[in-house]
């Protein structure tokens, strides 16, 4: 009646349809249904454009993707009539009314639907009922990395989709048009990492509670750039090793000099295996950085203790040999470093070093030196200084231990023997 009409237009709490959703007949169905409820499952086609990999975190094991979206089916309850059948698109504001896919992203840790400076959301239905739904997201899911040829390694990683409610009776999941159904920007670069591989595959996942579900996989292939990790790490590394050799150049007397270098490449090796680990997970397994830097940091613990050995084995002998000459025992007995510290001349231990010859040798040098006035003092310090450098080569390789001089022909070659097996492994 007119009455009943004139009432309808006074209610205020009732929100009359849009244009849009009278012509899609929203109204007239109830969509909290899926298409073709009670029958064969809907066959849901997904697409994904892949716009950029964010970010990839080894000690997080995850990577963060950006995406394009794409859901197509047919649900002929939104089907229409159209004289140039042409289709309509909305935004994201009629998805609320309608049925759509629950897909969601295994294995997430966190994702959103971009909405600057509106919604990211695209619908579009064609006049038979198919529809295109079309989202952009950002998600960050799990990445299981295997880290036991770290930094040479290779990871594999896949994003998974599949529906929540909807088991393989309700919705059936599949790749649009196959393998081309992933599609990635050309442009994609990561500072770490090169691609090696984008492929789209498709299985089943069973949940003991709900059934069989279908499930699609995203997988990419991701290779380690190295030369980062040569610059920060193994180069380093490898400077360290070389430098304590210099040790073995260093006159075994010269206990200062060689015990600081030794100390100062230990440290430096400390500091190096310290900053590769902080950047890395706390796995249980021994990664292949660690292999190559805890041989490294060996070598130059072992030229430290070479030291130690040669030192204990020089003082060994130069006793002895004073014991032999008679000269170890006794209150005016001297060796060869306190002599040194005498007369500033370096003593081999094969000199003679008794008392009387260099009581003599002093107390001619101090005659001369005051009969010949500071001149002359000066002369004799300058042809001493001459002889010395003159000597030095000759010095330096009668004075080496032994041990030295097959530390360095031993240490080298075993530690480019283990470069060159450690590269061929691990490359």
């Amino acid at each position: 009646s007119k009455r009943e009409i004139k009432m309808r237009k006074l209610d205020s709490t009732k929100v009359q349809p849009l244009k849009s959703e009278r012509l899609l007949h929203i109204q007239d169905h109830d969509f909290a249904l899926r298409p073709g409820f009670g029958g064969s499952p809907i066959p849901v086609g997904i697409d994904v454009q892949v716009e950029s990999i964010d970010s990839i975190s080894e000690v997080d094991m995850d990577f963060t993707m950006t995406l394009y979206l794409r859901h197509y089916w047919k649900d002929e309850r939104l089907s229409f009539r159209s004289n140039k059948n042409k289709s309509m698109t909305f935004d994201g504001r009629l998805i609320k009314k309608i049925w759509v896919p629950d897909v969601f992203f295994v294995h997430s840790k966190r994702s959103f639907i971009h909405d600057t400076t509106v919604e990211n959301i695209m619908l579009r239905v064609y006049p038979d009922g198919n529809v295109l739904f079309s989202l952009r997201i950002t998600v960050s899911a799990m990445c299981f990395m295997d880290f036991s040829r770290f930094p040479l390694d290779t990871q594999n990683c896949s994003l998974e989709l599949e529906s929540y409610a909807y088991n393989e009776d309700d919705l059936m999941l599949y790749w649009k048009r196959g393998n081309k159904s992933l599609s990635t920007d050309e442009h994609i670069s990561l500072s770490q990492f090169f691609i090696e591989e984008f492929s789209a595959s498709s299985g089943l996942a069973f949940y003991s509670s709900t059934g069989w579900y279908n499930r699609l996989f995203i997988n990419f292939v991701l290779r380690r750039h190295i030369f980062f990790f040569l610059l920060q790490s193994y180069f380093p590394a490898m400077l360290m090793v070389m430098l304590s050799w210099v040790s073995f150049w260093i006159d075994r007397r010269a206990v200062p000099a060689r015990v600081s270098l030794g100390i100062t490449t230990v440290l430096t090796m400390s500091t190096i295996m310290t900053g590769v680990s902080a950047s890395m997970p706390q796995v249980s397994y021994i990664k292949a950085v660690d292999v190559y830097l805890w041989t490294s940091f060996l070598f130059v613990f072992l030229s430290v203790i070479e030291y130690a050995a040669v030192n204990y084995l020089t003082t060994i002998e130069e006793r002895k040999q004073l014991k032999k000459k008679g000269k170890a025992s006794g209150m005016y007995s001297i060796d060869a470093v306190q002599a040194m510290a005498f007369d500033g001349c370096f003593h081999d231990t094969d000199v003679d070093m008794d008392l009387p010859a260099f009581s003599e040798r002093c107390e001619e040098i101090e005659t001369r030196a005051h009969a010949a006035g500071v001149s002359n003092v000066d002369t004799t310090r300058i042809k001493r200084k001459r002889s010395l450098k003159g000597n030095v080569g000759r010095i330096i390789l009668q004075n080496n231990h032994v041990i030295d001089t097959y530390s360095r022909i031993i240490f080298p070659s075993v530690y480019i023997v283990f470069n060159f097996f450690y590269w061929g492994l691990y490359m």
